[in-house]
């Protein structure tokens, strides 16, 4: 299996809806951000899957290694390989990769956030950074279109979490700012055992709200010349704000199951983007 082969499938298998807007790119940006995608996967797929976190520490100090190796031209690892051919075409640069690999080490070492700042720490680690290295592979002309990249990441991210609340508590994580439970009189027993109550609807419904004041933030940051060039991204964005809606319409019932679209509703939502140019999307999540 070539290095492409194996960062496809690994993109493929993950069922992500980043996946879905990869399919209508052209063949070499396509590689290039199916690269990228299987380089976070990796990373992420190490915290989750090492219960030592010593041995987990080893493991993302071995991708630093391949980062490295990447820019010096002699990586070893398939991914590493498949996303240097991609460093010169697409300026991808170093620290925003060691970057990635910070926020999964955060994951090791800590369990909560105390505040909003905090949580948006990790999240421009988890996702803000990501948005930036996959806006230079989508192509753009303009440098507020980084701006959006950033704090599309952030929007993404939001809606994993709250999507995610009850998975991570069953991990022990709880991505939700200590003072806002406090405000809103959730406590962490309350997540780890699941308890769906009044004062968790009114404390999801404001995560919610932060969720779409990013993307609507995203959204009127996103220069209308580099529009075209960032569909990939529009079509994540279309996935991941129906997904919210979804989320929201179920009543944040999201600690005892994992709600999601199905693979035809999100290929559907990616066509519709790609077709139009997202013209009506951004002018939708911008208002």
């Amino acid at each position: 299996m070539n290095p492409d082969d194996y960062c496809q499938r690994k993109a493929a298998q993950s069922g992500s809806s980043f996946y879905y807007s990869f399919l209508f790119l052209p063949p070499e940006r396509r590689k290039a951000i199916t690269a990228l995608y299987a380089f976070c996967r990796e990373v992420d797929d190490i915290v989750d899957e090492t219960t030592e976190p010593s041995v987990a520490r080893m493991k993302l100090a071995w991708w630093r290694t391949q980062v490295e190796q990447m820019f010096d031209g002699k990586p070893d690892h398939p991914v590493a390989i498949a996303l240097a051919r991609h460093i010169s075409s697409c300026g991808l640069r170093a620290d925003p990769l060691y970057a990635v690999i910070e926020g999964m080490e955060m994951d090791l070492d800590q369990f909560r956030y105390e505040n909003w700042d905090a949580l948006k720490k990790y999240c421009w680690h988890a996702a803000g950074v990501v948005g930036d290295l996959s806006a230079g592979i989508f192509g753009y002309t303009d440098p507020r279109t980084l701006v959006y990249a950033e704090t599309l990441g952030l929007a993404f991210q939001m809606t994993n979490i709250i999507r995610d609340v009850g998975d991570d508590a069953r991990r022990g994580r709880i991505y939700l700012p200590a003072d806002e439970m406090t405000q809103f009189g959730v406590t962490v027993d309350d997540i780890l055992d699941g308890h769906h109550t009044e004062n968790f609807e009114a404390l999801m419904r404001a995560q919610t709200a932060r969720a779409r004041e990013l993307y609507r933030d995203a959204m009127r940051a996103l220069p209308k010349a580099d529009r075209r060039t960032q569909r990939p991204g529009l079509m994540m964005a279309s996935i991941y704000y129906t997904l919210l809606d979804e989320i929201e319409r179920d009543g944040w019932h999201v600690l005892k199951q994992r709600i999601a679209l199905t693979p035809i509703r999100k290929f559907w939502l990616a066509w519709k983007v790609w077709v139009t140019g997202g013209r009506g999307l951004v002018q939708h999540l911008a208002r």
